[in-house]
């Protein structure tokens, strides 16, 4: 045993006149595990710690994954000092690796960086429904480097933290949950247009999931060249649901169209044929 511990003592070289051994080497990476269970321990009671305090989703998961990041890079730094590595040192050395690795590590950089702006400015927030680029789900995590976000069809799809910085995202969670959407759809020339906004209007109130405060709205939109031009504008108070809603009135308006005798017209074209006129 004792040789053991005499092994494991033994100075492999020296850092910053600090003998490095073995032993000093595995209290290091000990102390690293240390740190990440730390800090995520801290990021749980964190985030608890707020919820208690009826605090929202969003700002308890930033607060927990500020707090986690506090921990680590502490906790790494003082581990790094320990092992005999002088901080000072380290720091000169980065600055001089960074014009060398800095494009490299450029788009992890931004993202990083990226990440912990949304955490302190919170333009998105865990369980805020957003669309960014051609991505529209649900955020469950954001990380150091990325976002996840799960879609409509329950796909995790991993989002770059910059592409929230840097590109156009619509939050549809905030400042409200409630959304206009619209319906386009034709009638035949000659109908009721008084029938068919009395129709439109009733189809809408007639879904449990329209608002009825903002009430529906029907717009005739124009004389189109083969229809009269309605559009039918509800609000929705869950954005997540908007395609299965949109359908689910779509159903319903041809239905109602048919049991009142209303008929949605398709494009007519008209083609006559001329005899070519033959010389004499």
């Amino acid at each position: 045993m004792r040789h053991v511990f005499g092994l494991l003592r033994e100075e492999l070289f020296t850092l910053s006149n600090t003998p490095v051994s073995l032993l000093s080497i595995l209290i290091f990476l000990a102390g690293l595990a240390a740190t990440w269970v730390v800090g995520r321990v801290g990021r749980a009671a964190t985030t608890r710690f707020l919820e208690k305090r009826r605090g929202s989703p969003g700002v308890s998961y930033a607060a927990g994954r500020m707090a986690q990041y506090a921990l680590v890079v502490s906790g790494t730094l003082v581990c790094l000092d320990t092992l005999g590595v002088d901080l000072g040192t380290l720091a000169a050395l980065g600055a001089m690796l960074s014009v060398g690795i800095g494009f490299g590590l450029q788009s992890i950089t931004q993202n990083f960086i990226s990440g912990i702006i949304l955490l302190v400015e919170r333009p998105i927030e865990k369980g805020d429904f957003v669309v960014v680029g051609e991505v529209v789900g649900t955020v469950i995590e954001i990380g150091m480097r990325a976002t996840k976000i799960v879609s409509r069809d329950g796909v995790a799809m991993i989002v770059p933290n910059s592409e929230f910085i840097a590109g156009r995202v619509l939050n549809q969670s905030h400042p409200t949950t409630r959304k206009r959407v619209r319906i386009g759809v034709g009638a035949a020339y000659g109908s009721d247009t008084q029938l068919v906004q009395d129709t439109l209007v009733s189809v809408a109130l007639a879904h449990p999931e329209v608002l009825r405060d903002p009430a529906p709205l029907v717009l005739f939109k124009d004389f189109g060249d083969s229809s009269l031009d309605f559009e039918l504008a509800v609000w929705l108070d869950t954005p997540d649901r908007e395609p299965l809603i949109m359908s689910d009135l779509r159903f319903a308006i041809d239905r109602a169209f048919r049991e009142r005798g209303i008929e949605i017209p398709f494009p007519q074209r008209e083609l006559r044929l001329r005899q070519p006129t033959l010389p004499a």
